[in-house]
């Protein structure tokens, strides 16, 4: 059997992943609190952990692994939007609005993370669906002597678990330090934080033994988590960001309710992502949602393998330059497979490296020297366990066919450049070259003849960017819808439609409509010029 490690953050070392029941592997990862479309950043853990459940389900066996991640639906910017729909005359009571909009929010996530090849969780739990074990884990600490209830509110006290801050590393002093601590006049100590919180009538609640209410954001894991998993399980993975203050007070929480457990043994934890050097941030223009770069066209497969070609433990950086060489790469690989029936089992070496503390940039450096030896089947079948090359990603490459359907005009025109160069007549030769560049394709000669190939690159981007800054500074939104549509019609997208005057421009493919376009304008050029 292929022997895993993995860094756990908690030994602050490599370890051999021993699982705690090799027929039953259990895998707990943070999810998303569901207010809006996941950014780009959002993305990363779901990738990361993605591609360990299907490793662990390669060497456990499929259906010897169990994977949750949960969705925190008690937030509250979700609360906004339920109150001012209710506010509007939507019927129904504050918490089954709040359902409602996290069903859209939910639906819109799972929709997105299934473009970048994310298989679905075994369990995806809904925090306002377990606040009976939440309220009964509660319960339980305060009647340990772990949490106390004050004001309405029921609080862990940190000074109860005195392992508190092992996970991070840092002490209670230093943790007061450098985090943003609620100060409340009805707290023992400044590190304890809130179990439950009481709601006012403009709020979702919940009956609980402390009054109308709802849960703190870090009781929901817990609960989840040993509801779903037990209370010792195999590991537990999400960002950095949630070393402390989040998993340092699930482990108290857990700890003290199931002090003869282990609760999760090994610990994942990611880096954040970076666009183009610098932090996401809406007030650098570089803010973007893993659906806003789908509908500028970036395939998802392209946005996997990005995430693919950066170790998890090192902060990953979005470029345009990286983007393009994975599609490239992609590109060349479904090329090498098309027709090509995978091998039974992938390359033992890509197995391997993954196995180490999940290296995926290095696994994607076997695949291509796989692809570089011509080993077409092993590549497939090594990049299908990474989630790279499976039929339901390559529908943008199947789209590519449609530049099939340009052909015979290319080919005429191709014949039209060739007379052209012959005779010595350049302005002729000239407007066919500034023709085709106009319409995206790209032609190289070669000792066989010319060749041709539609590129991201040949077109003139620039005066489609300045055309639509100018209709959005002008504020003529008719003007500025015809320069976007144009735009993306020859492959030049927007990060942010809503700072267009900072937003930076990202180049794809013209769609093949625009192409055609493009070049029967040529030949009708070429008629007038006869």
């Amino acid at each position: 059997m292929t022997e895993i490690k993995i860094y756990n953050t908690k030994a602050r070392a490599k370890e051999v992943f021993a699982p705690i029941d090799p027929e039953n592997v259990r895998l707990y990862v943070c999810g998303p609190t569901v207010y809006d479309r996941a950014h780009l950043g959002n993305a990363r853990p779901v990738v990361v952990f993605d591609v360990l459940q299907r490793l662990l389900r390669h060497v456990y066996g499929a259906d010897h692994v169990t994977y949750v991640r949960n969705f925190t639906d008690v937030d509250d910017k979700i609360n906004a939007t339920a109150l001012s729909r209710k506010e509007a005359g939507a019927e129904g009571s504050l918490e089954e609005l709040v359902h409602e909009r996290s069903n859209e929010t939910i639906a819109w996530y799972l929709k997105d993370m299934g473009a970048l090849g994310a298989q679905e969780p075994d369990h995806m739990p809904r925090a306002t669906e377990f606040i009976a074990p939440m309220i009964s884990m509660i319960e339980d600490l305060i009647a340990k002597g772990h949490a106390y209830e004050a004001e309405g509110h029921v609080l862990f006290a940190v000074e109860s678990y005195k392992n508190y801050g092992a996970l991070s590393g840092r002490s209670v002093d230093d943790m007061i330090a450098g985090a943003r601590v609620e100060v409340a006049p009805y707290k023992r100590n400044p590190m304890d934080f809130v179990l439950w919180k009481p709601s006012t009538d403009e709020l979702p609640g919940w009956d609980s033994p402390w009054g109308r209410g709802r849960p703190g954001w870090h009781i929901e894991c817990s609960a989840m988590s040993h509801d779903l998993l037990g209370a010792s399980f195999d590991i537990h993975g999400g960002g950095n960001d949630l070393q402390f203050p989040h998993h340092e007070n699930e482990i108290a929480q857990s700890k003290c309710a199931h002090p003869d457990a282990d609760f999760a043994r090994y610990w994942m934890h990611n880096e954040m992502l970076q666009v183009e050097g610098k932090k996401m941030s809406k007030s650098l223009g570089n803010f973007f949602t893993v659906r806003d770069l789908l509908d500028q066209g970036v395939p998802g497969e392209v946005i996997r393998f990005v995430f693919l070609g950066t170790h998890y433990r090192k902060p990953m950086d979005w470029t345009e330059k990286k983007r393009a060489e994975a599609e490239a790469t992609l590109r060349k690989w479904r090329g090498l497979t098309a027709g090509i029936k995978p091998e039974s089992r992938p390359s033992p070496t890509v197995v391997a490296v993954l196995a180490d503390d999940l290296n995926t940039a290095g696994a994607l450096t076997e695949m291509h020297k796989l692809a570089g030896a011509g080993e077409a089947a092993t590549l497939l079948a090594s990049a299908r366990m990474v989630g790279l090359l499976g039929d339901d990603m390559g529908e943008w490459y199947q789209n590519d066919a449609n530049y099939d359907s340009i052909q015979e005009l290319v080919e005429e025109l191709l014949v039209a450049r060739t007379e052209a160069r012959k005779a010595k007549d350049w302005p002729r030769a000239d407007m066919l070259r500034d023709g085709f560049k106009s319409a995206g394709v790209k032609v190289t000669d070669t000792p066989d003849g010319p060749v041709w190939s539609v590129e991201r690159d040949e077109i003139d981007s620039l005066p489609l960017f300045h055309a639509v800054r100018l209709a959005f500074g002008n504020g003529d939104n008719a003007e500025l819808q015809r320069q976007l549509k144009q735009a993306k019609r020859a492959g030049v997208f927007f990060a942010d439609s809503n700072q267009l005057d900072v937003s930076p421009a990202w180049r794809g493919l013209p769609d093949s409509d625009f192409v055609r376009e493009k070049l029967t304008d040529l030949k009708n050029l070429l008629v007038l010029n006869s």
